[in-house]
């Protein structure tokens, strides 16, 4: 079980590759290493969710990526907005990877720390946050994820996760309205759904 993506400290022997990748009209390049999520590309879900992420309703502050993994959701809405992204793993190699990465594309608008969930943050109050949860992990903590963002996030601010409706996007987006009291499918491609929630 400990060579998951999802753990500390994933029991593999190092594998780099390196990769570019066009994110919201700018190009980035990539390391990787096993034990990490989706190694060799950034996963359809991903993409699909920094499509159809946009900053420019929420309040003043900074964005949180919660599972980041190597970075490429965090590191696109640096380079994409004018805000500060606190990015966060469990995986300490994936957190490793996206400080290297950040460095690489001379990112400075970001601070990358390891962190359990929602454990060891660095601020008190988010005006967004985003994740592609990690479905492996098991539905409770998904869910976690969704339930505990809202005291995270200042009014007005955004919960935005990218789930496959095969792997739960019904039932969390019921969760979701259960928490926020709303929650919208604001993007769907190739079964991949964003759904968002407003704190109000």
């Amino acid at each position: 079980m400990s060579n998951h993506y999802y753990t500390k400290n994933p029991d593999l022997d190092h594998n780099y590759s390196e990769f570019t990748f066009e994110l919201k009209g700018h190009t980035f390049r990539f390391l990787t290493d096993s034990g990490v999520f989706s190694k060799s590309t950034i996963d359809f879900g991903s993409r699909v969710l920094i499509d159809a992420f946009s900053d420019r309703d929420l309040p003043e502050g900074k964005i949180l990526d919660v599972g980041c993994g190597y970075g490429p959701i965090g590191l696109a809405l640096a380079k994409t907005t004018s805000r500060t992204i606190e990015m966060v793993d469990i995986n300490e190699r994936a957190v490793e990877l996206a400080q290297k990465n950040a460095a690489h594309n001379q990112i400075a608008t970001v601070d990358i720390h390891p962190s359990y969930l929602y454990e060891t943050l660095n601020d008190t109050e988010y005006a967004a946050i985003v994740s592609n949860p990690p479905i492996r992990a098991g539905k409770q903590v998904v869910h976690q994820i969704l339930t505990d963002a809202y005291a995270l996030l200042k009014a007005a601010g955004t919960l935005t996760v990218v789930i496959q409706k095969k792997q739960g996007a019904p039932s969390a987006k019921k969760r979701m309205e259960e928490v926020f009291g709303n929650a919208e499918i604001i993007a769907k491609d190739k079964g991949y759904f964003i759904i968002q929630s407003t704190k109000v």
